[in-house]
Parts: structure tokens; C-alpha cells; sequence
């Protein structure tokens, strides 16, 4: 059943049209474009890092949080 899957995939009309129209118009796919830009979902590194260490300080105060309404945080 799953014989081939990858070649029949490639040689699907769908796929084939979307290349041409792909290549008529100039424009290529959007992992390509992520790629050369260096941004996902429109945020430079910068922004990026600064998401993650407030994201992981959220987690941390929280942790905290449920450790001393459970009384467990040896305090």
C-alpha cells in the first residue's frame, strides 16, 4: 500500500502546477523564505529570546507558587 509513496507524491498534477505556477510568478515557498529572512512568525532572535526568558520566568514564579499554596517549598 504505501509502496512508492514519495514518487507518487512527486508525481502528482497538483504538485507539478504549483512548481510552474511557483516559478511563472517568481516567488518561492514560505520555509524557503523563512529561511533567508531568519524570522518566525515576524520576530527578529532578539525578540525571540526575550519571549523565551519571560515565558521561562513565568514558569519558574509559578512553580514557586504552587510550591508554597501546597506548603512544599520547605520555607
Amino acid at each position: 500500500m504505501f509502496d512508492n509513496l514519495r514518487e507518487q507524491a512527486n508525481s502528482s498534477p497538483f504538485y507539478e502546477e504549483e512548481v510552474q505556477f511557483q516559478q511563472a510568478a517568481g516567488t518561492t515557498s514560505a520555509a524557503s523564505q523563512l529561511r533567508s529572512s531568519g524570522r518566525i512568525l515576524g520576530m527578529t532572535p532578539a525578540q525571540r529570546f526575550f519571549i523565551a526568558v519571560m515565558l521561562m520566568f513565568t514558569v519558574c514564579i509559578l512553580g514557586a507558587l504552587v510550591l508554597v499554596v501546597t506548603g512544599k517549598s520547605g520555607v
